[in-house]
């Protein structure tokens, strides 16, 4: 009887170690491209292009816009980890990143990072539209120069002003179904813009001590929770109200879809407050969770409506 302790035999086939580290590296550098967020940024890319459309677009134009979009978001996120490299090895939510488990070097990130905006660039300019084209490449330069190298170490209000790069797939969407831009595009912009302090600074709150090991100066290390909550209240009833001014051009679907989650999320916030102000023991990650089922729902509501 064989035991574990024996030998293997000469005829059993060896752990096949070069194809695991081989998927090591593959899986390492889609890491960096950060695929959670990039499915979130996909989201609202495809409602805006079924309302531009007003019905279904292109399927290949749909997937050539998804493609180049995925490429844009992970070049920028690539060149985010290269730079934020020294944050990401002191943060407990980061450190398990590519570059701090020197999976992949940071010559070759960068170099990877490069490469894919490149890619993703071309790409839209030769399947879907120009402009489309140029508004993925501001959108990377925005996130890897604007919010990375000169706002997320300088100030609180970074994530408000850094968001806006995360706000460019509905325009990148709706002008390479249309080749311009139109005030349904902006006002989702604004949707957006003003989602994204209420959707990050909750979770910022969660891992305020790990932004502060790393003197990054998020609003919530520099901020009573109090005033983070109350501040996450403001961003949200401007968000509502700003979802509101697309109803003109949709219809009583996603007029009916935006009030109901706008008040179910507004309803979520004044209870983070709520438990804040009045000292209870409170889960901000409960509203950062809800805030992705929010923008979720809210952008198929633009679909459904597009399409019927």
């Amino acid at each position: 009887m064989t035991t574990l302790l024996e030998a293997p035999s000469e005829n059993q086939t060896p752990p096949a170690r070069p194809l695991r580290s081989a998927l090591g590296v593959v899986n390492a550098y889609i890491a960096l491209t950060k695929p959670r967020v990039i499915e979130l940024l996909l989201v609202s890319t495809v409602p805006v292009m079924f309302l531009a459309e007003g019905g279904m677009p292109s399927p290949w134009l749909v997937l050539a816009t998804l493609f180049g979009g995925a490429l844009a978001a992970g070049s920028a996120n690539a060149l985010n980890c290269y730079i934020d490299r020294d944050i990401d090895e002191v943060m407990s939510r980061t450190a398990r990143r590519p570059l701090p488990r020197h999976s992949v070097s940071p010559r070759s990130a960068f170099v990877f990072g490069m490469v894919l905006g490149v890619i993703s660039v071309s790409f839209l300019a030769l399947t879907t539209t120009v402009l489309a084209a140029v508004l993925a490449l501001a959108a990377i330069a925005f996130y890897v120069v604007i919010y990375t190298m000169i706002l997320k170490r300088r100030t609180p209000q970074n994530i408000v002003w850094g968001g806006a790069a995360g706000c460019m797939p509905v325009l990148i969407g709706w002008s390479a179904v249309t080749g311009g831009l139109d005030w349904p595009p902006l006002i989702l912009f604004g949707v957006i813009f003003l989602w994204t302090p209420p959707h990050y600074w909750p979770l910022a709150m969660k891992f305020k001590n790990d932004y502060a090991r790393a003197g990054v100066p998020m609003l919530p290390v520099v901020a009573t929770p109090e005033q983070v909550s109350r501040q996450i209240i403001i961003y949200s009833w401007l968000m509502v109200a700003c979802s509101l001014l697309l109803w003109p051009w949709t219809g009583w679907i996603y007029g009916a879809s935006a009030l109901i989650l706008g008040g179910w999320f507004l309803l979520e916030a004044h209870r983070l407050h709520r438990r804040v102000s009045s000292g209870e023991k409170f889960a901000p990650m409960g509203l950062f969770h809800r805030s992705i089922t929010y923008l979720t729902l809210l952008f198929a509501a633009v679909a459904v409506q597009a399409l019927l």
